[in-house]
């Protein structure tokens, strides 16, 4: 489930690092405590894929299915929630369709390319895009179109994104990511930027910016497709060890990206936030269920939820968003700004002020610990900037457009 990032100005409590951790196992309710993939609906039920089955959470009760109840199979390998609370799920022998009462599958007999299933994504009109071991195939409530080599790389789709123009991003296990604008298929590999050939998952923001999860970390693509920039820290090993294979990418309701990561060969793994500046890491030793991270799934009230080989865990908001009064006298104008933006503050000095592109790179810093600041904007390329104002007991985070 990709979530939409809100535009909207939050207080940021100081606690980065304060959380709770839920945990759950079979002894909860579980069908197995090796979760291979996870997803929130619409009204925020938790779905769990397993090899025995999938099982939908509501919070008190547990349902279980399984091929009794119509499924393909039980070795479930993705799950997919439409934005009609519909579930897709997807096999090594096809996907199945759950309307809420009854399980559809359709498989290579049926309009899939393949049986061997990797991703399941929707499109803003609502069209279920299924990647396979041979590429993708969509369907739009009636019919198949499929597309495969040479228009995609051969290895497959391990996912599918959609940016502002409607445009497709596939990703592939072992050649990059392809844009597709309906009429041209583009790669992009390591030739142009990409940290490895190896495509886990890709996200599109709402600033158009394409994160992509690679077997090295997250290359993120800006909104021209043009640069990269580069994360391969953002779960913290001991040196020399630094590298981060994404397995999963989600975005929460203020607009931070999350992803899971899992470093087989030393068997550790955890889950990071890009808070905007720098990424917070959680893993076993902050009460994690397990270091082998599966996937990773935000629902409507930010709680994280991560899958892992041993258990499932559920991460309470961090840190909390609020709005008060209190913070209504800080004033960042005008918003658009071409020229010079203007902080002023009634009742309290600031003691800090750092803003940032949409990439995450600071641009501006100031910590003359005053009342009001004038800032010159007119060097700045045009486009969306966060503004952290950092006070004695809170950080105000605004968004501003530079025109």
């Amino acid at each position: 489930m990709k979530k939409i990032l809100l535009l909207t100005i939050s207080v940021i409590a100081l606690q980065l690092n304060a959380q709770t951790i839920t945990n759950y196992y079979t002894a909860d309710g579980l069908l197995s405590d090796f979760v291979e993939c996870i997803e929130a609906d619409m009204n925020d039920n938790i779905w769990f894929g397993t090899s025995v089955g999938i099982q939908k959470f509501d919070g008190t009760n547990w349902t279980a299915y399984t091929t009794a109840d119509g499924l393909v199979n039980d070795n479930i390998k993705v799950i997919t929630s439409a934005s009609n609370a519909d579930v897709w799920v997807g096999t090594d022998f096809g996907a199945s369709h759950f309307d809420g009462a009854n399980w559809t599958t359709y498989d290579n007999t049926s309009g899939l390319n393949s049986n061997q299933v990797k991703s399941i994504d929707e499109d803003p009109n609502g069209g279920i895009w299924i990647g396979t071991n041979l590429g993708v195939s969509h369907f739009d409530g009636a019919n198949w179109t499929s597309y495969s080599s040479p228009n995609l790389h051969w290895s497959g789709v391990n996912a599918t994104a959609f940016d502002s123009n409607g445009d497709k991003w596939f990703a592939s296990p072992l050649g990059g990511t392809t844009h597709f604008d309906g009429t041209t298929f583009t790669p992009y590999d390591t030739a142009n930027g990409l940290l490895s050939q190896y495509i886990t998952d890709i996200l599109v923001d709402n600033q158009d910016n394409k994160w992509v999860g690679t077997s090295s970390g997250m290359s993120v693509l800006d909104a021209t497709n043009t640069t990269f920039t580069q994360h391969t820290r953002m779960y913290i090993m001991p040196p020399p060890d630094t590298l981060n294979p994404v397995v999963d990418i989600a975005i929460d309701g203020w607009g931070r990206i999350w992803t899971s990561i899992y470093v087989g060969y030393l068997a550790v793994g955890g889950v990071a936030y890009w808070d905007g500046s720098q990424w917070e890491d959680f893993d076993v030793t902050d009460g994690l269920a397990g270091p082998n991270v599966k996937g990773l799934t935000i629902d409507n009230q930010n709680n994280v939820w991560v899958a892992t080989s041993t258990g499932v865990s559920k991460i309470v908001p961090v840190p909390s968003a609020i709005i008060t009064p209190e913070f209504s006298s800080v004033n960042l104008f005008p918003n658009p700004s071409n020229n010079v933006l203007y902080l002023v503050n009634e009742n309290q000095k600031i003691q800090q002020i750092n803003m940032y592109n949409n990439l995450g790179a600071l641009v501006y810093e100031n910590d003359n610990n005053q009342l009001n600041y004038s800032i010159d904007v007119s060097s700045l390329s045009k486009g969306l900037y966060y503004v952290n104002i950092q006070l004695s007991d809170a950080i105000i985070s605004k968004k501003i457009v530079v025109n």
